[in-house]
Formats: C-alpha cells, structure tokens, sequence
C-alpha cells in the first residue's frame, strides 16, 4: 500500500522523503531544506539555498515518476516572514512551477531544526 521514496542524495536515515500511496493516486513529501550534498545547509547564499530546496523537492518527485506539474499543494514553512526572504522564494519557485495552474498553497512562520535555513517545503501530489 505505501512505498517509500529516497532519492540516493537523501541524507535523512529514519524517515521517507516521500510516500507513494498506492491505489489512492496521491504523492505526499517529508520536508525538505535547502542541503548540500553532505546533508548540510547550503550557506552561500539565500537564493542558492531556495534553489537546493527545489532541487532536493525535483529528486524526490522523480523517484515517483512525477514532476511539478503534478504538485496540487505546497506547504512552505519559514524561519520569517521578511521581505527578502519571501521575495527569492517568489522568484525560485516560478522557475520550477506552470503559471497557468500553480497549486495551492500555504506559508507558515516555523522554528526550523537549524538556525542556518530559511525556509522547509513539503508537497501533496496527483499521480496520473
């Protein structure tokens, strides 16, 4: 009934970074964060790090054979609510989902596990 997905740069032991639900046609994701490939935080910049987010979100879409295309709800949790901050997830985030039908979403202002993130996403998916 579930399977679990970890694309190989997972660096989280213990945990999915998603669930394939099958027969439900649904897709759910663990958290994701902006990592480097040793499991740190990226560090050298916001953008860059909002980007490894993306990218990490991408890895694990693709082991269910899904893409952003099939993302109906986004929940983004972040460190604050600045400006800067909610401007460059804006900007990444249109490079990664269709204009025309973006899912639904949510942001929430949330402790997260490391003081040097700004920002965790999780997803629900449709799978055709």
């Amino acid at each position: 009934m579930l399977k679990a997905l970890n694309p190989p740069q997972a660096n989280w032991p213990g945990l999915s970074q998603g669930m394939l639900i099958k027969g439900s046609g649904y897709f759910v994701s663990g958290g994701h964060c902006g990592l480097d490939d040793s499991g740190e935080p990226v560090t050298s910049s916001m953008e860059e790090q909002i980007v490894a987010m993306f990218e990490g979100l991408k890895r694990t879409l693709a082991e269910a054979g899904l893409g952003f295309e099939h993302v109906a709800r986004t929940t983004c949790f972040v460190r604050e609510f600045s400006p800067e901050l909610l401007r460059t997830i804006k900007e990444v985030r249109a490079r990664y989902y269709n204009s025309d039908c973006p899912p639904a979403s949510v942001m929430v202002q949330a402790g997260l596990y490391d003081p040097k993130l700004f920002a965790e996403i999780e997803v629900i998916a449709a799978v055709p």
